[in-house]
């Protein structure tokens, strides 16, 4: 069981929530397949170096959110992940910690970078005047409906891209980050801000300038992702 280790800091959370993120960590690490058998809890325990109620507590938690099957008599089944699980995981705060998250805030800036080059490469005239639409409706919507306005430009980023795997990934991304950490946070970026965002994003695809389309798409997930963390750090650094 090289996957865990003992846990030997104090933690800043209940117990039982650094167990269960430990015991994440490995069920996401690929050492463990749907369907096969986790640790006992005794050695769970012992390898953990926590008690016996704590790791029973954990393991309820995860098997509560679908991710465990508990079995009498027989033990402890890892179910295997899907979409619904992992945004429970991620809006509980229990997906990787702030290593994962840091992550997660890469890889959807690196893939919205390559949908926005792939979308300026593959764009017609149908596709320009959508983003155009989307664009003027982030400018003129109400402030409340800004944010889905926001969703709609990148979804239609998506669609005009042609990647459909791309597309469903970044769509993933997008509701976890915002049901995991805008919703939680309550971190809003300045509309006049996000807006001028999108504008070169537009430009550069209407254009059909792939490298530009990619420079400006990473401006804009760069100064995103910088203010969603700070958010989360502020959010975390006040006890919630």
């Amino acid at each position: 069981m090289a996957e865990l280790s003992r846990i030997t800091v104090e933690p800043r959370e209940p117990l039982a929530a650094e167990v269960s993120r430990r015991l994440i960590d490995y069920l996401m690490s690929g050492a463990v397949r749907p369907g096969d058998r986790i640790p006992s809890e005794r050695q769970l325990t012992e390898t953990l170096g926590v008690n016996r109620p704590t790791v029973r507590e954990a393991i309820k938690s995860l098997g509560f959110l679908g991710l465990l099957e508990i079995r009498q008599s027989s033990g402890t089944y890892f179910r295997g992940t899907d979409s619904d699980v992992l945004y429970r995981l991620f809006e509980l705060g229990l997906v990787l910690g702030e290593r994962g998250a840091k992550g997660m805030l890469q890889a959807r800036a690196e893939l919205e970078a390559v949908v926005a080059g792939l979308a300026a490469e593959a764009r017609d005239e149908a596709g320009v005047e959508l983003l155009r639409a989307r664009l003027a409706t982030m400018r003129d919507c109400p402030d409340t409906e800004f944010a889905e306005a926001d969703t709609a430009f990148h979804a239609a980023l998506a669609e005009i891209s042609g990647n459909t795997v791309l597309r469903d990934m970044l769509k993933g991304m997008r509701a976890m980050i915002q049901r995991g950490w805008v919703e939680r946070t309550g971190e809003v970026r300045p509309r006049e801000v996000a807006y001028e965002d999108h504008v070169p994003i537009f430009e550069a695809v209407e254009q059909g300038d792939a490298e530009a389309a990619r420079a400006a798409m990473a401006r804009h997930t760069r100064g995103a992702s910088r203010r969603l963390r700070e958010a989360l750090e502020r959010h975390t650094g006040d006890g919630d």
